[in-house]
């Protein structure tokens, strides 16, 4: 049985006190709301703060709500609840997607957001990561994906992020400075280890989404299950399309085949100012799939995990050319 580190739980009352206690402890210290991605970390040793520091009773950070015509959800809003919503589109079916009906119920979308990157190397137990000589992620000094480089390959497996891209949405950071608006893409760096732009003291507290203005979105997942597992793929598609049939706005946002959410931006371009024609889909799928390089760092082979952009982005589109 994994055991977790010595650790000492500390439970603001609000946000100020949250953002206190971040500032106060410093790298010894690290937030926690639903605990589905920390607590299985600290137990594998991959983390071991010395002072957690609990969201989950902070109401502030929680629920839906409308605002000047932007969608607002708070960071602290589980997956479920988002998952239910029926104004949420992608995003819904995005979170719905995530691990298993008990952990979407204490998992919250600013976790999901900000979750931990993977790799078949990093997330092992301790004893078997000692085995190895360990990874440059944690404790070890080389990428054991490319042990010729000087970086680390670990993927995002996130379900929400691509979809957060893909509807333009932001996020709120609130630290000890203040408080800051960033574009969801801002969110993330092409960084294994330092996959997060956001300050080590600052908490993300909401998620904003733009009008939908007649948007179509949708999310599609590849995994070996169909239930718990991670994505080896995540594809997020948004368009909009004129009265006439031409795509006036498109984007495609492509997960768990590098350390960030990866924008098929060549793809984009095929589709504005066409109709969603069967050519013109397949030759965006074609697109996609030029750029995208999944490696040797989740299940099945890389090769067909490459292979599946193509399939699966030319699935989205014609869902999207389906919806109304």
């Amino acid at each position: 049985m994994l055991r977790l580190p010595p650790f000492e739980y500390l439970a603001p009352k609000n946000l100020a006190d949250a953002a206190q206690l971040l500032a106060q402890y410093g790298d010894d210290a690290m937030l926690v709301a639903g605990g589905t991605d920390l607590f299985p970390n600290m137990k594998r040793r991959q983390m071991t703060p010395k002072f957690v520091i609990g969201l989950n009773a902070l109401r502030e950070l929680r629920g839906i709500k409308n605002e000047n015509g932007n969608v607002v959800i708070g960071a602290g809003t589980t997956l479920t609840q988002i998952s239910q919503s029926l104004n949420l589109s992608a995003l819904a079916t995005a979170a719905g997607l995530v691990s298993s009906p008990q952990l979407r119920n204490a998992g919250t979308i600013g976790g999901n957001l900000c979750l931990d990157t993977r790799c078949n190397y990093y997330d092992q137990t301790f004893f078997w990561r000692k085995a190895i000589g360990f990874c440059m992620k944690k404790d070890g000094d080389i990428c054991l994906v490319a042990p010729g480089g000087n970086r680390c390959w670990a993927i995002s497996s996130t379900d929400c992020a691509p979809v957060a891209v893909a509807l333009d949405a932001s996020v709120r950071l609130v630290g000890p400075k203040g408080e800051r608006v960033i574009a969801a893409a801002e969110l993330y760096r092409d960084d294994g280890m330092d996959y997060l732009t956001k300050a080590r003291d600052e908490i993300l507290t909401e998620i904003i989404l733009p009008p939908a203005d007649g948007l179509r979105s949708t999310y599609l997942k590849l995994r070996r299950r169909n239930s718990i597992d991670f994505p080896i793929l995540g594809v997020a598609a948004a368009v909009r399309v004129a009265p006439n049939g031409i795509v006036e706005h498109a984007r495609i946002i492509l997960g768990a085949i590098a350390s960030h959410p990866v924008q098929a931006i060549d793809a984009e371009k095929i589709l504005i100012g066409q109709r969603l024609s069967d050519d013109v889909i397949a030759a965006a799928a074609d697109a996609a799939f030029k750029p995208a390089k999944p490696m040797d760092n989740a299940d099945a082979a890389y090769a067909w995990r490459k292979k599946m952009v193509r399939v699966y982005v030319r699935r989205a589109l014609t869902e999207l050319k389906e919806q109304n």
